[in-house]
């Protein structure tokens, strides 16, 4: 069941350039334009070619460092992107777009307490920046630290109260705390905001569901269906509560569905032992949620429908 977090659009670093002149300065510069080209083109490994090129000539160059780990990151090659914002980080130390970057790539490798140093940096380099605070929120949140977590999107949405997200993640918080009335109350202004956004209409299904409210969260997941059509976790929140309003064959089929669009997400396979504990299929049930059960032990549902199988 998926939350919001905020798009953050990678930014290129563009170098001046002065082309009447040849110093070693704007031929590196020139370097890191080119590169810049081949990522507009969608082509990061060329632009790669031209970043080590401005390597070649100032190992130092913190810009080139920065670009280049982009396009890592557009290869998933985390670990190298990791390793070049750190060379951009330890090159420019007040560089805060490669500090930001590195957080959420640490994040996104399971390291959060790497994370967490990193976004006690981007609050000393800029505190009054929103994206500081957000992170902050990431790092708390995926280490469970709900209440900081809550304080620092707060902090985030003080600063920057026109975006919606920020108001989406306090309220998903919210409803992992099971608070579910200040839940929906973040949802409403979330709603003043920005009513086209899918990720409020999808929280309140989760609300809703959580709440045994069960048609409601079906017309819930289906605007945020109708306004995002692409995002897996829609179509699996459907199919779960298909299968709670007795449609199972509908349920499974989205299920399935989601699992095509990401084949990684643990709630959807949850939601597949679910359906078959349904169907009486002890075997099937016990193939999916045996190991939820020992990777997920904290997962909502897990345990009631692992003990359901278990005694088919």
């Amino acid at each position: 069941m998926k939350k919001t977090t905020i798009n953050i659009l990678l930014t290129i670093v563009i170098a001046g350039v002065i082309f009447s002149c040849d110093s070693d300065e704007n031929k590196k510069g020139r370097f890191l334009l080119k590169g810049n080209e081949k990522m507009e083109e969608n082509d990061p490994k060329g632009a790669m070619g031209f970043y080590k090129e401005a390597l070649k000539m100032d190992s130092t160059y913190a810009d080139a460092h920065y670009n280049k780990a982009l396009a890592h990151l557009q290869l998933n090659q985390l670990t190298e992107s990791i390793q070049d914002l750190s060379l951009a980080i330890k090159y420019k130390p007040d560089y805060y777009d490669a500090v930001f970057q590195r957080g959420l790539s640490y994040l996104d490798n399971g390291e959060f307490y790497n994370a967490r140093e990193d976004g006690k940096k981007l609050i000393q380099l800029d505190g009054q920046n929103w994206k500081s605070h957000f992170f902050e929120g990431l790092v708390e949140e995926k280490l469970k630290n709900f209440p900081k977590a809550l304080e620092a999107f707060g902090k985030a949405s003080e600063l920057n109260p026109k975006n919606s997200d920020l108001l989406v993640n306090q309220a998903t918080i919210l409803y992992y705390q099971k608070n579910f009335a200040a839940a929906q109350q973040a949802l409403n202004e979330a709603m003043d905001v920005n009513p086209s956004e899918p990720n409020i209409h999808n929280l309140r299904s989760m609300i809703y569901f959580d709440e045994q409210n069960y048609e409601k969260a079906l017309d819930a997941v289906d605007k945020a269906i109708s306004l995002n059509k692409s995002q897996p976790y829609f179509y699996n929140n459907k199919g779960l509560y298909l299968l709670f309003l007795d449609r199972q064959e509908e349920g499974l089929e989205l299920i399935n569905q989601s699992i095509k669009m990401d084949a990684k997400n643990p709630f959807a396979l949850r939601n597949k032992g679910i359906y078959y504990v349904m169907q009486g299929d002890k075997t099937s049930a016990l193939q999916y949620l045996v190991e939820l059960g020992r990777d997920y032990p904290d997962m909502d549902l897990v345990e009631e429908y692992l003990k359901k199988a278990q005694s088919l």
